[in-house]
């Protein structure tokens, strides 16, 4: 499946697809060159715990 993400650069913001597989790699943006990295992952890690166990008794 392809990543489909926009070029860092301000000035360019090019919509890039790269493959799956370059996740966590740096990649260069076919338009302008600018070098970056492909993110890990779409979605961040989300804690586990349900809200009630996360907070601290006062």
């Amino acid at each position: 499946m392809a990543v489909t993400l926009l070029c860092p650069r301000l000035s360019c913001r090019a919509i890039l697809r790269v493959p799956d597989t370059v996740r966590g790699q740096r990649v260069r943006c076919s338009e302008c060159g600018m070098a970056f990295v492909v993110p890990q992952s779409a979605k961040p890690a989300r804690n586990k715990q349900p809200a009630e166990q996360q907070k601290t008794p006062t």
